[in-house]
């Protein structure tokens, strides 16, 4: 005698039923949730996040001549690293309005919200030798600039407005935490096409420009055209890691090489600006020199440990820390010194008056000195 059978439970039934129906569904969305429109959502989520902070920014009366004529820009290197928008064609710029002085349009370039006050960041290049400043928002207001300050040797600039409209500070994110291969976001307004969005990678960090004497840039392969200058490079967080500021080209126009101030630079230098009107670094008051070969051999010392101190500035922070010619350079607050850029960099991102860690070789024994930050002579 064969056992009774027993039949599935109707609300069993229709559990299968639905679960067999939504599998291709739930299997496509876990490749979304993995595949390229992860990555594709990444993007839009970033970009939404950073798109109201930021600018574009128009300067007027910039390189005129005695007659108030734009003057022309010089051409360019078959070969350079140059900002994206110097040299621009005059004719990008006709479309916009003069101002009520007359004052042709000269510049074109982005900025960055940095507080809901107003304060925004951009490029010196952009707003250098303006006559007048004026900043659209993201909703299409154009609001006159009633400061406008920069620093050449780091190109970086603030700019600020006063309006009463609600402005949307950007979220900063920490650039010492970047790494090659990471996505990163351009944002700005290339060729007049406010809120662009451009993608790609930190392709090298640290790098050193001649034309920014002070601090190293990152690079990234985002497209950066003329008036993306200023605009912000943002991580997949919608955080700022950078500002836009250079390219290299033998165009004039994009090739894949861009140039971006790390944000934890710029924003020093922003502050810097917004409170004391000048950037004020920090120095010990040190000639110094690489650590050639020979020098090295009579130290007992392996290439590329150190910089030899050369002189010492009397009555400076350096010299009143013990520091003596002919000492060599070992580390600064326990980060290795190789070349004499490697200390000026590390102490001019120190405050004024704060107290660093010295580490250098003499006579055959390592020694810890402790130096108080001055102001640059």
């Amino acid at each position: 005698m064969n056992p009774p059978r027993i039949g599935k439970p109707r609300w069993l039934r229709l559990i299968l039923i639905v679960a067999i129906l939504c599998a291709p569904w739930a299997k496509a969305n876990a490749q979304d949730d993995t595949g390229p429109r992860a990555l594709s959502r990444a993007f839009q989520n970033a970009a939404k996040l950073a798109t109201a902070s930021v600018v574009t920014v128009i300067a007027y009366g910039q390189n005129l001549d005695d007659q108030g004529m734009p003057v022309g820009a010089d051409e360019a290197d078959d070969f350079d690293i140059e900002s994206p928008d110097d040299g621009d064609e005059l004719s990008d710029l006709d479309d916009i309005p003069h101002t009520k002085e007359m004052l042709p349009a000269t510049g074109l370039g982005s900025g960055v919200i940095l507080t809901a006050e107003g304060l925004i960041i951009s490029n010196n290049h952009v707003i250098r030798d303006a006559r007048r400043v004026i900043v659209r928002l993201h909703d299409g207001l154009e609001i006159t600039a009633t400061k406008v300050l920069g620093d050449p040797a780091s190109d970086i600039a603030i700019i600020q407005i006063e309006t009463e409209e609600k402005l949307v500070a950007a979220r900063l994110g920490n650039s010492k935490d970047l790494q090659i291969g990471e996505w990163v976001l351009a944002i700005g307004s290339p060729f007049r096409l406010d809120a662009t969005v451009s993608a790609g990678i930190i392709s090298a960090i640290g790098r050193r420009l001649d034309a920014i004497r002070r601090g190293r840039l990152l690079q990234t392969d985002a497209a950066i055209n003329p008036g993306n200058s200023g605009g912000p490079l943002i991580n997949l967080d919608g955080e700022v890691v950078g500002i836009s500021t250079a390219i290299a080209t033998r165009s004039g126009g994009y090739q894949g090489i861009g140039f971006a101030v790390p944000i934890n630079q710029a924003n020093w230098i922003a502050r810097e600006l917004a409170e004391f009107g000048e950037v004020r670094r920090a120095s010990i008051g040190l000639s110094l020199a690489m650590l050639n070969a020979r020098i090295a051999r009579q130290l007992e010392l392996p290439m590329k440990t150190g910089i030899l101190v050369v002189a010492v500035t009397k009555n400076h922070a350096a010299a009143k820390a013990g520091v003596e010619p002919y000492d060599v350079i070992l580390e600064f607050n326990g980060q290795p010194i190789v070349k004499p850029r490697d200390l000026q960099e590390a102490i001019e991102r120190e405050p004024i008056g704060s107290t660093q860690q010295l580490t250098l070789f003499r006579k055959g024994e390592r020694l810890e000195l402790t130096v108080t930050l001055e102001a640059a002579l």
